[in-house]
């Protein structure tokens, strides 16, 4: 084993567990794992054992808790699965002497702490998948999905969802048309979040009720109208195929899955580390990590492998936690390193329990879902995020008194806030998304229009009967969601609980106002300060937190591999898309521009295209760069088409204009600008549009128009603050006479 490679031993102390197989390891915070039974002893007399310890990779201690409540009875080879942070859920397994263990599900909770951990069995109603061990347990919000394994007395391939929101709790079994895999044990699954496999369950090899391996991939995927199907990986032909194998573990890394350990039908046979790209559908192989019945976690670009046998010991199981650093071993293969990953090990970082929230005891009256599994306070019976949503997404009962004090407590929307960046960071910087969805473009703390969007065209909701539509649509909203506007918290509070509430559903990319310098000039620092009675230059300020999040937000999303979403433009360096994916994070704007990574943002973000198809090229753009320059530019028709051309795309749209109809073509169709709120500054009358982008790739714009408030207007208009930041005129009033505009 050599550090040159990538792989080395990872040292630890504390309450270091006894050497076993066939337990689980579990991530229940970014650097937190939780180990889960096993066995012990030689496979000649070896112990099943219920044992719960802690990992902190950050500080590389091991701890053995003590949970109350209802544990688990020993157990090996079962499944467990985070569901929450701090939360995690056990299913299945054998208890020795050919028996099998219940088919309850458990559930740990660590939200108050490790010295205060809980077991308790879920209560669940009707059939359940039965008791089996060798099989698959996976998270796919909000469904729980068992695959596979064996019953005690045949091998199967059936799958079985369980919804954590809605109560009471029941399994049921996915019924699927078409292609299935074959029945298999021992196998492995995991989660792709990115890529052309995102959202699916991936699984990879086992061994049949007749003890042959395996090396087939296939993955489960869910329809918008609820329908399940398995699709079968492909291979590239000609390329390498992969070891069959079984008693291995798989993680996803990006859109790559990367296979460890295992065995084959040949005893002791070496088995190499090997990696499938979806993408590419290509495997890649590298050096072997001789392991069986093992467990496996990741952090960021590192793997952490633990326990199992080695092939030299295969009798004796081992404690030796393995460490594989992929930027390492990946060396040399550029499509599987994965993006805005560091090499450093983890801070060392502590659980922080969400302060108490407030509960409408209205609502919790009838409220069905009250989710243990996904709470952050037991006798609450409600994550944090849900209660903004039940707050803010009332489409057709909002009010927007100006300047009224903001209704929820500073400590929840701090923790709203780190909820959401924890969900951001993770995601790359490049979305790829998938249709159909909807697109909106500047919002600019107009909450009033988004609520009226929500009402007329359908809101982000699992409730049909209040109009959400999340069953048909994503949504996607290209940046500049605060300032100029009186109710920005309002706005970015929502749209940070939609995204902890539905991360592959709800999409942020960034706007140029989505900016610590920027919004503190036009208007969010200081509502702010109106409204929640801060400082906005406490970095421990609201306004401050909200900005951190910022810097982590995607600059673009790329949709069905054809259409790319961002706020400004392209500008004069914007060529490809691997020069977006390759920018750092947290990400700080700087507007005196001194290289080529600086102006790339800029670009990003201020650009616009210039004021016909006629106007080729680059040229200035005097009303957003009046000092000239030359850092913010326009773009021309001619430039659009070179960089679709390039990049295999067929269409750009773009926000950060006001267009006076809410949305306008360019470049011969080939670029549409959008535009969500209306009235700009209370002085344009313009529309606001929403664009239907469908899976057929028709865009439908929905149009909003100006309206009188009761509450009077949403816009921070005082004549004193026009002068001080004067709206962009809406393109159309582009050759009028000018006045310098920054926003």
């Amino acid at each position: 084993m050599s550090a040159n490679t990538g792989i080395e031993n990872f040292e630890v102390r504390g309450d270091i567990p006894q050497a076993r197989f066939g337990h689980t390891i579990t991530l229940i915070t970014k650097s937190k794992a939780i180990l889960f039974g096993g066995a012990t002893g030689d496979t000649g007399k070896y112990s099943i054992t219920g044992d719960t310890y802690c990992l902190d990779l950050a500080t590389r201690v091991w701890t053995k808790l003590d949970p109350s409540g209802s544990a688990p009875s020993p157990r090996a080879a079962h499944a467990s699965s985070m569901v929450e942070n701090m939360q995690l859920v056990v299913y299945g397994g054998a208890t020795g002497g050919g028996s099998l263990a219940s088919d309850d599900l458990y559930l740990l909770d660590l939200r108050n702490g490790e010295s205060a951990a809980s077991w308790m069995i879920v209560p669940v109603i009707g059939t359940t998948p039965g008791r089996r061990y060798g099989h698959t347990l996976l998270f796919s919000k909000p469904h729980l999905l068992v695959f596979a394994g064996n019953t005690g007395s045949e091998t199967v391939n059936d799958v079985w969802c369980l919804n954590v929101e809605r109560s009471p709790f029941s399994w049921s079994k996915i019924e699927v048309s078409g292609d299935q895999p074959p029945t298999r044990v021992y196998h492995s699954a995991a989660l792709c979040s990115t890529g052309s496999a995102s959202g699916m369950m991936v699984t990879f090899g086992g061994r049949t009720g007749d003890q042959s391996a395996l090396n087939d991939s296939w993955g489960l995927r869910r329809h918008r109208d609820g329908r399940w199907d398995w699709v079968r990986a492909p291979y590239k032909p000609g390329g390498i195929l992969p070891t069959p194998r079984y008693q291995h573990t798989s993680i996803f890394l990006d859109s790559a899955m990367i296979v460890i350990g295992g065995r084959t039908n040949t005893v002791g046979e070496s088995v190499p580390l090997e990696v499938y790209d979806t993408d590419s559908s290509e495997w890649y192989r590298f050096p072997s990590i001789l392991r069986f019945r093992h467990s496996c976690i990741s952090l960021d670009a590192l793997l952490y492998i633990h326990g199992g046998f080695e092939h030299d010991t295969p009798n004796i199981p081992t404690s030796v936690i393995t460490k594989v650093d992929t930027l390492k071993l990946f060396n040399g293969h550029d499509n599987l390193v994965p993006r805005n990953l560091e090499r450093n090990s983890p801070k060392p970082q502590e659980p922080r329990p969400l302060p108490p929230a407030p509960v409408d005891t209205e609502q919790a009256k009838t409220r069905t879902g009250s989710i243990p599994i996904v709470t952050n306070n037991a006798e609450r019976g409600n994550p944090l995020h849900n209660i903004f949503i039940n707050h803010l997404l009332r489409p057709s009962e909002w009010n927007t008194p100006a300047n009224a004090r903001f209704s929820f407590r500073r400590e929840h929307i701090l923790a709203l806030a780190e909820e959401c960046e924890n969900i951001i960071k993770n995601q790359p910087m490049v979305l790829r998304l998938r249709a159909p969805i909807k697109v909106f473009g500047d919002v600019h703390g107009q909450y009033a229009d988004l609520m009226r969007f929500f009402d007329l065209y359908g809101c982000p909701s699992e409730k049909k009967k209040d109009g959400g539509d999340l069953d048909g649509f994503d949504y996607l909203f290209i940046g500049d969601f605060v300032d100029r506007g009186s109710h920005s918290l309002e706005t970015i509070c929502l749209l940070m609980a939609l995204k902890c509430k539905n991360p592959d559903q709800i999409h942020m990319i960034r706007g140029n106002h989505e900016d610590k310098w920027i919004n503190n000039a036009f208007g969010f620092a200081d509502e702010c300060q109106i409204r929640i009675g801060e400082d906005p230059n406490d970095p421990k300020s609201i306004f401050a937190r909200i900005n951190r999040l910022f810097e982590y937000l995607p600059l673009a999303a790329v949709i069905e591999d054809k259409v790319i979403c961002l706020h400004g433009g392209i500008g004069s360096t914007l060529r490809t898309i691997d020069q977006i994916e390759n920018l750092p994070r947290p990400l700080e704007v700087v507007h005196e521009v001194t290289n080529e990574q600086q102006q790339l943002v800029v670009d990003i973000l201020w650009s616009d295209p210039t004021d016909s198809d006629q106007e080729l090229g680059i040229q200035a753009n005097v009303i957003r760069d009046p000092n000239g320059t030359g850092n913010i530019v326009k773009f021309g028709p001619d430039i659009v088409k070179e960089f679709l051309s390039n990049n295999g795309l067929s269409k750009i749209i773009r926000a950060h204009e006001c267009v006076m109809d809410g949305f306008e073509r360019f470049a011969g169709g080939d670029l549409i600008t959008v535009f969500s709120a209306t009235d700009y500054c209370g002085r344009h009358k313009n529309a606001g549009a929403v664009l239907f982008f469908k899976k057929n790739f028709e865009i439908k714009p929905k149009l909003i128009y100006p309206v009188d408030n009761p509450y009077g207007s949403n816009w921070i208009e005082s004549e004193d603050a026009l002068r001080k930041r004067p709206p962009t005129p809406p393109r159309w009033r582009n050759n009028e006479p000018r006045r310098v505009s920054y926003d």
